[in-house]
Parts: structure tokens; sequence; C-alpha cells
């Protein structure tokens, strides 16, 4: 009797749980495990300050004082070398466990060392790196803005972390922004959009990963390149250029309603 329909996918769906897995077993065997009786091996690379960084091991104690590069972290599986991290990491829900050392322009410089960690992976606009530098920290610098810098980042820290083919990650968000473009109504593509990063309020410019995003979606950002990435804006700017759809995270939507305008 031939199986039907439902239970042939059921059995391709717990296939590829399967193989999920083991995928997950042997990328992090390989990552944090080596031949015994040899050393590990050195990992040298140079951040986005242009620094050369070298480590004579891949860390295992991380504090990341960065959202992007937390849950970075944790797309290549390796969440659990991280022992600290800032007050705005809060994805996936396992960091929300994890020491929370300030946030990434103003962290907690004594709660960082007492952590121990092997290295500290930040912002390069954060001005705190000469103070853990100083102090006989590791500190490496990245800061993605674009999906250049996301994919650069992606083997930047696959490289400091001995992860193999970290890119598989950039090739998956590449390919569901691509998924998702293709889903977007025709009657919806042009559509004039404000994208909001905080309450600031700092919108996301064109050129920023957000905006470069909202482009590949077929939206029209209502912020001129000429402001930068992540612009600091008048409301006015906003209300006068009257979006048809303003986006916004969930944690800065309070008091939206009662904006002027």
């Amino acid at each position: 009797m031939k199986p039907t329909p439902v239970r042939r996918i059921l059995w391709v769906i717990a296939i590829l749980v399967a193989l999920c897995a083991l995928m997950a077993g042997l990328a992090q065997a390989q990552t944090s495990a080596h031949t015994p009786g040899q050393p590990a091996q050195a990992i040298q690379l140079t951040d986005d300050r242009g620094r050369t960084v070298t480590l004579p091991r891949p860390p295992q104690r991380i504090v990341s004082l960065l959202p992007s590069l937390t849950e970075t972290i944790c797309a290549l599986d390796q969440c659990h070398r991280m022992v600290g991290v800032d007050r705005y990491s809060n994805w996936p829900e396992a960091v929300t466990r994890l020491p929370q050392v300030g946030g990434g322009l103003d962290p907690n410089i004594e709660a960082i060392v007492a952590l121990r960690p092997d290295v500290v992976v930040m912002a390069t606009s954060s001005r705190a790196s000469a103070r853990l530098e100083a102090l006989g920290l590791t500190v490496v610098a990245l800061e993605p803005k674009s999906h250049a810098d996301v994919q650069r980042v992606m083997g930047k820290l696959g490289q400091l972390l001995a992860v193999p083919d970290a890119q598989r990650v950039w090739r998956h968000i590449d390919a569901a922004v691509e998924a998702a473009a293709q889903s977007v109504p025709t009657a919806s593509r042009g559509a004039r959009v404000y994208f909001e990063v905080n309450r600031g309020p700092y919108g996301a410019g064109p050129s920023s990963f957000i905006g470069e995003t909202l482009t590949r979606l077929g939206a029209r950002n209502i912020l001129p390149a000429t402001l930068g990435p992540f612009p600091k804006l008048n409301p006015e700017f906003v209300v006068r250029a009257d979006p048809d759809l303003v986006m916004i995270s969930a944690r800065s939507i309070e008091g939206l309603a009662e904006r002027p305008g």
C-alpha cells in the first residue's frame, strides 16, 4: 500500500530535521575539537579598524557588545561560547540568560573583565575598545551596515571561530530575501517606506542593509542616500514625506501613535 501524500510529507520533514541536527552536530564537533596531542591552530585576522588580531586558539569565552554580532555568532551555531552580551542582545532567547554588561557605547568595563573573555567583539563606533585593550583584553571590532558588510563580517567571525563554510549562513539569508522579493504582490511594489531603527528617531537609509533589503523587495525608501545609512531625523521630515508604510521594531513602537503628526 502506497503511503498517502500527507505521510510522505511527514517523512520528508522528519528526514530533513534529522539531517539538520546531524549537520549542526558535525559543525560543532569540527569547530570545538582538534586532534588529541596536537595544539589548536592559532587565529589571525584583520578587523574593521584595520588592526591585525592574533589569538593562540579559537576563542571559547566571548563577550559580544553588538546585537548583530551576537546573532551572527549564534547563527554559526556557536552561542555556547558566549559568556556575556550587551543589554540590547535579545535573540535567540538563549542569550537573554547571559550576563548583560551594558550597552555597546557605554559598556560596564569591570563586568566584562570579570567574565575573563578570550575576546570581546564590538562595533567600530564604540570608544570602549582602547580601555579594554589597555586592560589586556583582545578586541575584534566589526560593524555590518550593508549586505556586503554582513557577508564580509560573517566570513570574519567564521575565521575567528574556526567555523568552516561560514558563508552558508549568508547564502541562506540571500536566498530567503530573494524568495520574499518574489512573493511581494505587484500592486505593493514601489510603496514609499519609512523604516525607523529607534526612537531617536533614527531611520534606515538606502545604503544600510535594511535599506538594501527594502530595495530588493521593490520598496522605495523616503530617505535620500545623501543622509547616510542610519541618519538621525527631524520628525517633521517623516510627516512631510508622508510614507505609504511605516516600519518600526517592536521595542520602539510604544508611544508611536501619540507622537505629533
